[in-house]
């Protein structure tokens, strides 16, 4: 019998992105709060936002609104790496940018916490920016799912191709 196998993606619907931003634009332009302070929501480039207000504090409010639409989406905040508020003239700016693909390290990582901590049998090949795992029994994958859902990552993981 063949191996049973899934890949551990980390991937960020850009339409739902542009969803989030676009309702949270929306609600900035008409919230009383945000109200004559130049605050705004934009892409810039293709994968990052710029955020501009006239104060430090409207930046980040503006921010929260954003990051509210996003988790209503079901998008992760980890998707989402947002900088520092930044004076720019008589503005500030923040930029933020998606965060897609699992790096070198945090694929090693993961690997590591499989090994360490999954059932026996268990293998995980780094693949480019993937992981794949794969095992001779499908519970022993449920498992490992389990087990990176709960485990205390820095990026936002998602389970694709089982098979």
């Amino acid at each position: 019998m063949a191996d049973s196998s899934f890949d551990v993606v980390s991937k960020v619907d850009r339409q739902e992105v542009d969803n989030a931003l676009n309702q949270a634009a929306k609600e900035i332009s008409n919230r009383f709060d945000f109200r004559n302070t130049g605050a705004s929501i934009v892409w810039a480039g293709e994968e990052s936002i710029t955020i501009t207000a006239d104060t430090e504090d409207r930046v980040i409010a503006a921010l929260d609104v954003f990051k509210e639409k996003l988790i209503r989406r079901d998008l992760s905040l980890k998707a989402f790496d947002a900088g520092e508020p930044a004076q720019s003239g008589k503005s500030y700016k923040l930029t933020g940018s998606l965060v897609e693909g699992i790096s070198q390290e945090n694929a090693k990582k993961i690997s590591k916490l499989i090994r360490d901590e999954g059932p026996k049998g268990v293998k995980a090949q780094i693949q480019g920016d993937e992981l794949r795992v794969s095992s001779k029994k499908r519970d022993d994958l449920q498992a490992v799912i389990s087990l990176l859902k709960n485990a205390d990552l820095d990026i936002a993981l998602q389970f694709v191709n089982y098979r």
